[in-house]
């Protein structure tokens, strides 16, 4: 096995003697500690900044499937039954319909809206995933909205972000304004 040998750097003192160095000074060590931890300072915001850009697109991607969700519904019953879906849900879940019309064929028409309503709050609350603390499915604060015009049929899916930007408000009557609103608005003909 070589040996190890250690070179020592020669300097010279105020006297003019010369003396033997090794290792760093204070000012190194705490330059060094400086960098470290503004790199660490620097990764750990990387992260929160990755995890909340994450979080808003998980919503984005929710509040979408939610939006294609009560369409493909709507397209699903009777087409004379497009106007009774109009409304703004998800303030309040509605009471269980008497029929949750588990065979389509038990059910009118009418009573298709009704559970299609119901489901699709529940839905949009997270009203269908919950934990021994409460709802944890869903979007934060979240309001749909259904329009129809003729067979044009418009939902919005409003909810609350993390973070403010300014009030993304496509349609003024869906969700609480403010700059943390965010809003998915789907256009559909429905035939």
């Amino acid at each position: 096995m070589k040996d190890f040998v250690f070179k020592y750097i020669s300097t010279t003192n105020s006297r003019g003697l010369y003396k033997k160095s090794l290792g760093m000074t204070l000012i190194e060590v705490l330059v060094a500690l400086f960098i470290i931890s503004t790199g660490i300072l620097g990764a750990t915001a990387l992260i929160a900044t990755a995890k909340q850009g994450s979080f808003d697109a998980m919503q984005r991607s929710l509040a979408s499937s939610l939006a294609q969700d009560i369409v493909s519904r709507m397209r699903a019953n009777n087409i004379n039954n497009l106007a009774n879906y109009v409304g703004n849900y998800g303030l309040v879940l509605d009471t269980a319909p008497s029929n949750r019309c588990r065979d389509a064929a038990a059910c009118t028409a009418a009573q298709m809206v009704v559970n299609d309503i119901f489901e699709w709050e529940l839905a949009l609350m997270g009203a269908d995933v919950s934990n021994s603390t409460g709802n944890s499915g869903g979007l934060l604060g979240a309001l749909g909205c259904v329009a129809v015009n003729g067979n044009n049929v418009t939902v919005v899916v409003s909810w609350q972000a993390l973070k403010d930007i300014s009030d993304a408000a496509k349609v003024a009557n869906c969700g609480a304004a403010g700059a943390k609103r965010r809003q998915v608005v789907m256009q559909a003909y429905i035939i």
